[in-house]
């Protein structure tokens, strides 16, 4: 989780939990001024260049477009990628549903000519990123149910012209226990998992004990935690249950993001709405 509470994955995971569905005399999605998304930023210690700094690079990737709010302020609204992007997201991390042996896998297999290497370097990432295992040389594997967010993802960064996705069953020569292990590195995934545990279950406990709920708190809370446990269901691909350790963790650090969740949501966006409505 190397990249969690860096600026721009700050501002990612606002947006993704604040940023969407805010209906307003402009549409459905108003803009968010950058003089809230400051402020809101602030409250999780990123200072005001670094907010500038990190929209930047949004922007340049085109995940962020500049508008202007029903007063005039400067603000920024979702491109039609990230929105994709983000509902995508959504699917893995708030609506994984137990996954079946039966389900099966998706095989993404590439070639990419030596001339245009580059892309070879960016498809290994996206497919990792993606929570791939390395199946072979140029082909990987992934439970089935992610086969709709790897199209998206392919189609979205033009790669989807390099690889041929197939769908189908593990049957032999080894146990698909042993190949899953070889696979996916479990052991860096299970470390993930209690890391997410050793942070969260302080603050699960903090705040079950709690009759009141500060909203400034508990979105500062919220979108830490949220911003930690993004990250690890595209680290853990969703195995079945029947293929991981015993003592595998992912069980109950999916409960404590679900207690906390639902928690903090409401408080933490209501706090949200008042900052970015003035």
């Amino acid at each position: 989780m190397a990249e969690q509470h860096t600026p721009r994955s700050l501002i990612v995971t606002f947006f993704g939990a604040h940023g969407r569905g805010r209906a307003t005399e402009e549409g459905p999605d108003g803009p968010v001024p950058i003089a809230a998304l400051i402020r809101l930023l602030g409250a999780v210690d990123v200072d005001p260049p670094s907010v500038r700094s990190a929209v930047s690079r949004l922007k340049r990737r085109g995940l962020l477009l500049p508008a202007r709010t029903g007063s005039g302020a400067a603000g920024y609204v979702l491109s039609g990628s990230a929105r994709q992007l983000l509902d995508d997201g959504d699917r893995r991390i708030y609506g994984r549903q137990p996954v079946r042996l039966a389900d099966g896998w998706v095989l993404a297999v590439f070639s990419v000519p030596e001339q245009e290497r580059n892309k070879r370097h960016l498809l290994r990432s996206r497919l990792a990123r993606l929570g791939f295992g390395t199946a072979a040389p140029g082909v990987w594997i992934a439970p089935a149910h992610l086969l709709e967010e790897t199209r998206h993802t392919l189609e979205r960064l033009g790669l989807d012209a390099y690889v041929d996705l197939f769908t189908g069953r593990h049957t032999g020569f080894e146990p698909t226990a042993r190949s899953v292990a070889r696979w996916w590195d479990l052991d860096a995934i299970a470390k993930l998992h209690r890391a997410f545990l050793e942070e969260h279950e302080p603050m699960l406990r903090r705040w079950a004990g709690r009759r009141t709920v500060d909203r400034a708190e508990a979105y500062r809370d919220h979108l830490l935690m949220l911003d930690s446990w993004r990250h690890v269901p595209y680290a853990d691909p969703g195995l079945p249950a029947e293929l991981l350790p015993r003592d595998w963790p992912g069980g109950r650090s999916a409960e404590v993001f679900a207690a906390l969740h639902a928690r903090l949501r409401d408080a933490g966006a209501a706090f949200a709405a008042e900052v970015v409505s003035g």
